[in-house]
């Protein structure tokens, strides 16, 4: 499209409280414009506010009631009409007055009497800068919703290949039933209630209650590599059989590791769940695996899923037990307040225990999930002992 054509499909707004003014204006730009006159600044903004707004507006200055300074200065107020370009057309032709009306936002200032050449190529030249300020501007809002959608579409992808890879392992282990949705849900609460506490505000920052909720679905992952005959075993373990099932917290570590590594770049959430992988067997006392952390040595994120997954183990049925009541559950958990837990961590659980109830509750595992899980421990076992 040329700039003729471009012009032609192009409306501007003269503004001048002189008929003759008006009339001479009309007749120099209506074979290439649309031209819409005003004879004072009151008409002038109602048409600027219009549905139909000028694409350029040639603006008198003295004027009674409401001169063109003032005109200018309520246009670019306005976020309907800020953008829209104003040329004076004035015969004030003192430099101080051109550099209020620039400094008022105009894009020109024509001192009358007006040149007809230099109206209609300062005109064309203003319209043609608008249509590149206003594709930009459209192709910058393209842009940053094209930029959102992608990042919406890149979290959501993430956030169901964290949930695929926890489903995984969480099918592996019959019992856990929703334990993957309620810890979850434990460790966001916990961290919300802790992030203004002195010891953790510091790192339980929106962003960082974001990422831990994320993350923990993948605390347990490394269960994908415990034997079936080990994971599946109702009862207890011998002792050579409970090394290897400590092995998965540095069996899921690795593995997030790899992960990592084969993207070949940090990512922020990684390290959450790396640290909660790895570490949330850990003891605030040191007697903990798989390194034997104590205090604050121990990752705050693991010290968090700690607290969740020990809660929701102890309220939980299996095949072999029926869950603890809330009340016995917690007084185990206080039991271990200082030695198994972080005492800070317990007593924001003890305060927001009703929340821990209602997570449990929406996420409950119900009669038919206890089903499935006894059957396909029954036939884990049988394909063991065939």
């Amino acid at each position: 499209m040329n700039q003729h054509n471009l012009a032609e499909k192009s409306t501007l707004l003269v503004v001048d409280d002189t008929p003759d003014n008006l009339l001479l204006m009309n007749d120099l730009l209506k074979d290439d414009y649309k031209v819409k006159l005003a004879g004072s600044g009151e008409k002038a903004l109602k048409i600027a506010g219009s549905d139909s707004p000028p694409d350029l507006i040639l603006l008198d200055i003295m004027m009674p009631v409401m001169d063109g300074y003032e005109v200018c200065r309520r246009l670019k107020q306005d976020p309907k009409t800020m953008n829209i370009p104003i040329i004076f057309l004035t015969a004030k032709a003192e430099v101080g007055d051109e550099k209020k009306g620039l400094e008022l936002g105009a894009v020109d200032y024509i001192i009358k009497p007006v040149s007809p050449p230099i109206v209609i190529a300062r005109v064309k030249s203003h319209l043609a800068l608008k249509v590149m300020a206003d594709f930009l501007h459209d192709r910058n809002d393209f842009l940053e919703l094209e930029v959102a959608r992608r990042t919406r579409e890149v979290v959501a992808i993430q956030d169901v290949t964290i949930l695929a890879l926890a489903s995984l392992a969480e099918t592996r282990d019959s019992d856990t039933g929703n334990h993957i949705r309620r810890t979850q849900f434990y460790v966001k609460a916990l961290a919300e209630k802790l992030r203004d506490h002195p010891r953790f505000s510091w790192f339980l920052t929106e962003s960082n209650i974001n990422m831990l909720f994320k993350s923990a679905p993948l605390h347990d992952i490394g269960k994908v590599g415990i034997p079936d005959r080990i994971l599946l075993k109702p009862g207890r373990f011998e002792p050579y059989e409970f090394e290897i099932m400590k092995s998965h917290t540095t069996l899921g570590y690795n593995a997030i590791v790899q992960a990592e590594n084969a993207l070949g770049t940090h990512v922020d959430f990684l390290s959450f769940a790396k640290s909660i992988a790895l570490s949330h067997q850990e003891k605030w006392d040191g007697s903990g695996y798989p390194k034997g952390l104590a205090g604050d040595a121990i990752p705050i994120p693991a010290r968090l899923m700690a607290v969740a997954d020990v809660y929701d183990a102890l309220i939980s049925r299996r095949v072999y037990k029926d869950g603890m009541a809330h009340e016995q559950a917690v007084h185990i958990m206080l039991e271990g307040r200082g030695s198994h837990f972080d005492a800070d961590m317990i007593d924001a659980f003890i305060d927001i225990q009703q929340e821990f109830i209602a997570i449990a509750q929406r996420f409950a595992d119900t009669d038919s999930d206890m089903d499935k899980k006894k059957d396909y421990l029954l036939g884990a076992n049988l394909g063991e002992l065939l």
